[in-house]
């Protein structure tokens, strides 16, 4: 009797043990560190230098226990992702809150004149500066005033009615943080030498505006060239796509068989490799699903996709946009791209763009040597996947790392940069602007003149009254390049 009692305890004591023994608290990550293990193992995957960074090694930690040893080394997230980061990588980030970083990005606005402008050095009064028009903003308040590209101006009327003289010292409380609405200009009329003063004033008042993606577009016909030109205004984002994709159909139906895309007074910023890829699609069009660009992933994450994914390793000229909008394409075999501006060098998209599109099409750069930027970015979550969804709640925390390098059909890159066809003008010249969209631009000109003749040689004068700048708007509203990003499933490698 004893022992029949006896078996079913010993056998429940048993089944206990082993429910305890499957539940064994040093198989559940300490949560103190558990951001901190998202960032080392998110990093050992697919961080394009995990090779040259000793302790993202795979061969680092011999066991869950060491790796969990070495975590509790750091206090917050922040330091570790610093630690295993190269020192001369700016472009990888650790995103403490990306329920704020994953809103979509609204349309470009600011509280506004509508005036763009640029000052300089008086060349004759001491520590006095003149203020000129570069471009007046479509549909801006300022648009309905009686101000235009080139007019010049030398002082505002301030809130008490006196008159202050822009300087050195007070251009920016004067003209970028006043406090009224308005903004009182006085203009003057200036030859490169004598400033004149005629009694004309100009009251602009500041409004809520939102920045058109085109600034304008035109078409020139240069017999058997039709030019299509578009003053681009902003980054390239999704949030503009499709009014590229409509400005291409205008194109194609005024039988447009050049184009130029003007990047002045673009803003640079981030774009994702799918909208590059659509854009070169609007350019050309005929080479459908031929490859248009390759990734280059860290040696582990490389050998796994060419092994499970190869495709993903490649961007094909796409037909349709993202939303199954069919692409709008111009079939061209030549595109001018105008890159000028005070230290502006385009951003990582426009090399992208230029870069894939250069095996099969004439790509002429007019202005700045680009900067060299071929890598592109990912954005990781804490999930088996890295995948946003069923990332864990207990933080939100992402990574957004440098995870691969592009490189074209031909695998030719563009680290070193890309060298322009035409060096133009770094700066317009305040004093020879002409009209935006018209031959009369020295920029514009310059560019129809090459296209038309194939003369490479810049016929203007960019400063010839050595006008010291000291502002343009412009610049002042260029963005961080935040380069470029792709989106691509993930394996849990490592998870």
């Amino acid at each position: 009797m004893k022992e029949i009692i006896l078996k079913p305890l010993i056998l429940i004591l048993f089944v206990i043990i082993s429910l305890q023994s499957c539940d064994r608290t040093d198989d559940v990550l300490n949560p103190a560190i558990e951001v901190q293990d998202f960032v080392w193992k998110g990093l050992n995957a697919y961080y394009l230098y995990q090779e040259d960074i000793a302790d993202l090694s795979d061969t680092r930690f011999s066991s869950d226990l060491q790796l969990e040893n070495y975590l509790v080394g750091f206090d917050t997230p922040v330091d570790i992702f610093n630690s295993l980061k190269l020192p001369s990588d700016s472009r990888s980030l650790l995103i403490d809150d990306y329920t704020n970083e994953d809103i979509v990005s609204p349309l470009r606005s600011s509280f506004t004149t509508g005036m763009e402008f640029g000052l300089f050095k008086d060349p004759n009064r001491l520590d006095s500066i003149i203020g000129f028009v570069s471009h007046i903003l479509p549909l801006s308040q300022a648009s309905t005033d009686s101000i235009v590209r080139g007019d010049f101006f030398y002082a505002i009327i301030n809130e008490e009615a006196d008159t202050i003289h822009l300087k050195e010292d007070n251009y920016r409380a004067l003209l970028l943080s006043y406090p009224q609405d308005t903004l009182k200009l006085l203009m003057a009329n200036f030859n490169g030498d004598t400033l004149i003063i005629n009694n004309q004033r100009v009251d602009l008042v500041k409004k809520n505006y939102q920045y058109p993606p085109i600034l304008l577009k035109e078409v020139f016909d240069l017999g058997a060239k039709k030019v299509g030109y578009l003053l681009y205004n902003n980054d390239f984002s999704t949030n503009y796509i499709g009014d590229l994709n409509a400005t291409m159909q205008e194109f194609k139906n005024e039988s447009v068989n050049e184009l130029i895309i003007d990047l002045r007074y673009a803003i640079g910023s981030y774009s994702y490799a799918r909208t590059i890829a659509e854009i070169a699609s609007m350019i050309t069009g005929q080479f459908p699903n031929e490859i248009l660009m390759k990734e280059t992933w860290n040696e582990k994450a490389q050998t796994w996709f060419e092994l499970n994914q190869p495709d993903s390793l490649i961007t094909k000229f796409p037909s349709t946009l993202q939303n199954n909008e069919t692409i709008n394409s111009l079939n061209l075999t030549d595109v001018y791209i105008i890159l000028n501006g005070n230290g502006f060098n385009g951003s990582s998209a426009l090399e992208l763009l230029i870069n894939s599109l250069q095996p099969y099409i004439n790509v002429h750069v007019l202005g700045n040597t680009t900067k060299g930027d071929n890598l592109g970015s990912i954005s990781l979550y804490d999930s088996p996947d890295y995948d946003i969804f069923n990332s864990n709640l207990n933080h939100t925390y992402s990574l957004q790392p440098t995870v691969v390098t592009f490189s074209n059909k031909e695998d030719e890159t563009y680290e070193t940069g890309i060298i322009p066809t035409i060096q133009l003008c770094t700066v317009e010249d305040a004093l020879n602007l002409g009209e935006l969209g018209k031959i009369t631009d020295p920029l514009l000109g310059e560019v129809l003149q090459y296209i038309t003749t194939g003369n490479t040689g810049v016929t203007f004068s960019c400063n010839p009254f050595e006008l010291e700048l000291i502002y343009v708007s412009i610049d002042s509203q260029r963005l961080i390049d935040k380069g470029t990003f792709i989106k691509q499933d993930l394996p849990n490698l490592g998870r």
